[in-house]
């Protein structure tokens, strides 16, 4: 008879659709701790089945336009902070390309959020940043800016897409049909993926400002308006990543 740790070892090493079937060929197992093993499997697999229902919803969009090779999804990351850039991903995947947990960006943990940006990279067709400075936006205000910022990404495939899905808006001067969709981002894959490729790319370019000004705290808040921001930038004055259009407030309270 196997030990437990084996068993264990086996399901450990056997991808989740072999589950079942480790199940089944050790529930006469009466041993309590197999019992345990096979009952939190048995959980796991129902898990795996909700995302697989998950993932094909998040592909109706995706499966609408099959005369459509190329889907880039659009989505952005930075409109509301007070600081930084405002950056826009585009992301084209394969046909039927499913990522496993991949979600709205705001509803992953960082960690998560990193090794989906990897895997994003690795099986994309093509993905595109576009990266607008706090200064373009001051001037042209931050939907403009947005709206500058993925066309920029969509120019930085390398390949033309025949459709975009973009998150609830649809970008002024670009040619290529457009499908606006509220909630995009928790809605289809591909918006799914700009989404991250656009909150990792920003939150790590915040980071690296972070080391170059830490009295401000970007590492944290990544420029977003909390607290300790606000006190901080009461206290030192702006500093040359802040956009001075969305300080008004902040700086009269100063003056």
């Amino acid at each position: 008879m196997k030990k437990t740790a084996e068993i264990k070892a086996e399901f450990e090493q056997a991808d989740y659709t072999a589950w079942a079937e480790l199940i089944r060929e050790y529930e006469t197992d009466e041993r309590a701790t197999v019992k345990n093993l096979l009952a939190r499997y048995q959980r796991k697999i129902a898990a795996e089945q909700k995302e697989d229902a998950r993932l094909e919803k998040m592909l109706l969009f995706e499966r609408k336009y099959p005369e459509a090779e190329l889907i880039c999804g659009i989505d952005e990351a930075g409109r509301g902070p007070l600081a930084g850039p405002v950056v826009a991903g585009a992301v084209i995947l394969p046909k039927e390309c499913k990522i496993r947990y991949l979600n709205d960006s705001k509803q992953l943990s960082e960690k998560k959020r990193e090794a989906l940006y990897d895997e994003i990279r690795e099986k994309a067709v093509a993905v595109g940043v576009g990266i607008v400075s706090w200064e373009r936006i001051d001037e042209i205000n931050i939907l403009q800016a947005t709206y500058e910022a993925m066309r920029t990404a969509i120019a930085d495939l390398g390949v033309t897409p025949d459709l975009l899905l973009n998150d609830a808006v649809k970008i002024p001067e670009v040619s290529i049909r457009q499908i606006p969709i509220i909630h995009g981002d928790a809605s289809s894959l591909s918006i799914a993926a700009a989404s991250v490729i656009a909150k990792v790319t920003r939150d790590r370019l915040m980071k690296e400002y972070d080391e170059l000004m830490q009295e401000y705290g970007f590492a944290k808040h990544k420029g977003y308006g909390c607290a300790s921001h606000i006190e901080a930038i009461r206290e030192h004055g702006p500093s040359v990543i802040h956009r001075r259009s969305f300080l008004k407030n902040i700086l009269e309270e100063n003056e």
